[in-house]
């Protein structure tokens, strides 16, 4: 396949990204509506994580993690250890920092909303075709991987 001119590439990167932003706006409105009541995207990502790291994090590393200020995710923390989904203790060895744990609350919260999106996704899969998302996996990642390059 021939190189393309500077031109073409800037119109295939506003198509990409007119694409990946549309898909995300689409993506978050099914996600918001599958989630249990009251559980918003945000809280299930940090419940997905913490679920899926088994162990402990700071609230510096899930902002880190998420591209999110550290106030941003000491809200959704907050939110999520008043609701008894997470715990949040105190280092014992640096007062200054906390650690983050899924609680099971927050487990058994996290598997029920997977539950209820698990089965949407899978429709979508099944829609676009197994093998073209399988295809589509490494490129995202490769661009996701690249746009994370600036922090």
């Amino acid at each position: 396949m021939p190189e393309l001119d500077d031109h073409h590439i800037e119109s295939l990167a506003a198509a990409l990204f007119a694409e990946v932003f549309m898909a995300d706006q689409l993506a978050r409105g099914v996600v918001q509506k599958a989630l249990p009541k009251g559980m918003e995207i945000s809280h299930f990502s940090v419940l997905n994580h913490l679920a899926r790291a088994q162990e402990e994090r700071t609230p510096a590393q899930l902002a880190l993690t998420f591209h999110v200020t550290r106030g941003a995710m000491t809200n959704t923390l907050s939110k999520l250890e008043w609701a008894g989904h997470v715990h949040i203790r105190p280092d014992w060895d640096d007062a200054r920092r906390k650690f983050v744990s899924i609680s099971p609350s927050g487990r058994a919260a996290r598997d029920a909303a997977l539950a209820a999106l698990t089965p949407v996704l899978s429709e979508v899969v099944k829609a676009v075709g197994a093998d073209k998302v399988r295809a589509v996996l490494p490129v995202l990642r490769e661009f996701r991987s690249r746009l994370g390059l600036g922090d």
